[in-house]
């Protein structure tokens, strides 16, 4: 969908800042109404000063959500940023996300997603893709900050990819974490930065994470992200190099993010998955 046509917004924002940078975006290209469905404990609270309106739910309430969908009157929806994995298990869920979750023989961020947007699009709503408005912080292939990465990295990043595509295909994660020749990490449901955290405590210093899309990603929701949050991550880890691949991971304030890596030191790329990480220095 083009978003040249959108007049008005409405986004399910979890955690993070993406969803006010999203709607700053959104605003910058002419989208005159946004409003938000945020949930307590989760949402950036900072997102009301980027939008028109907030609906605050609890998580877990899917009749909530629909309701405050439709009530909303807005037929676009982008699902931006991420919700805490662990919530799935600790959450007084509502009868209708009872249901919907008996119907899944497997639950992951792929399926329980999109199950939801089933929803939503039997309600009349238009998924937009999640990256919708962010094209710009989707980082072409290149090395973006921090230092060029040596003969052992860069073997190391080739690896990484090739274990993360086909890892994120069986909706495992989208993150690997590698040291010399070793896989020390494989994201599974704790997420990126618990991953990360995993891989320093196994193998110490020195490690090169690698983040991407899944196959066949569906890019309405569950979109690779990196921001500063992810590099501080990687200094509490002492991992020394991080790439991620171009044109399908969102960069998080760019510039911020440029500037944390040169000020520790990590080595900041985007690769491409078909010409290969040596060809893209």
């Amino acid at each position: 969908m083009s978003t040249d046509s959108v007049k008005a917004l409405l986004i399910i924002a979890g955690r993070g800042v993406y969803p006010r940078l999203l709607a700053e975006c959104a605003r910058a290209e002419g989208v005159a109404r946004i409003e938000a469905i945020a949930f307590k404990g989760e949402t950036d609270r900072r997102i009301a000063a980027a939008v028109d309106a907030v609906h605050w739910l609890n998580l877990g309430r899917l009749g909530a959500l629909l309701d405050a969908c439709r009530d909303s009157g807005i037929r676009n929806v982008v699902l931006a940023g991420q919700i805490t994995p662990t919530h799935l298990f600790h959450l007084r869920l509502d009868a209708p996300m009872r249901d919907l979750l008996r119907t899944l023989p497997e639950r992951n961020a792929h399926t329980i997603f999109g199950a939801i947007c089933a929803q939503l699009r039997t309600r009349g709503m238009a998924l937009m893709e999640a990256h919708a408005f962010m094209q710009s912080a989707m980082p072409a292939a290149g090395h973006l900050a921090g230092p060029p990465p040596g003969e052992q990295a860069l073997a190391d990043i080739d690896l990484g990819l090739r274990v993360a595509k086909a890892t994120s295909g069986l909706d495992i994660g989208q993150t690997v974490v590698v040291k010399a020749g070793t896989i020390l990490a494989v994201e599974a449901f704790e997420g990126t930065d618990e991953t990360i955290i995993r891989a320093g405590r196994l193998g110490g210093p020195g490690s090169v994470v690698v983040k991407v899309a899944k196959q066949d990603h569906d890019m309405r929701f569950d979109i690779p992200v990196v921001g500063t949050r992810t590099l501080r991550k990687m200094a509490k880890a002492r991992a020394h190099v991080l790439a991620l691949e171009a044109q399908r991971t969102i960069l998080l304030e760019r510039d911020a993010v440029i500037a944390e890596a040169d000020r520790r030191g990590i080595s900041l790329l985007a690769v491409s998955m078909n010409r290969g990480t040596k060809d893209d220095q």
